[in-house]
């Protein structure tokens, strides 16, 4: 059986110290959380009109109620639902936290 090592450790000596330094980036402030990102919602509003728009269009192009060529009615498609999708998911994230469900806050939507 091996015996066990009669090593003493102790501590490095602390050249600095980070009690007096205070990064402003990880500070917790309540009302932060309570504050609407205006700029985001109405993206987000944008990009959901903008979607159902294009998806609507391109609905009517490949059910032929409307002019135009097949592929132009899967381009539509592909540009409503790149637009739709972000816009959707936002608004709704705005509307829960504005309901105030559990677990959605303003928060959650990036600001620009």
């Amino acid at each position: 059986m091996a015996s066990r090592r009669q090593v003493r450790y102790s501590p490095l000596p602390v050249d600095e110290t980070d009690d007096d330094y205070h990064d402003p980036r990880f500070e917790y402030r309540p009302g932060a959380f309570d504050k609407v990102p205006w700029k985001s919602i109405t993206l987000a509003l944008f990009l959901l009109f903008l979607g159902s728009l294009l998806l609507f269009l391109s609905f009517f192009i490949l059910t032929g109620h409307m002019g135009g060529e097949k592929s132009q009615g899967y381009g539509l498609l592909a540009l409503g639902i790149l637009a739709f999708l972000p816009g959707f998911y936002e608004t709704r994230i705005a509307y829960y936290s504005w309901r105030g469900a559990k677990g959605y806050r303003f928060a959650s939507i990036p600001s620009y």
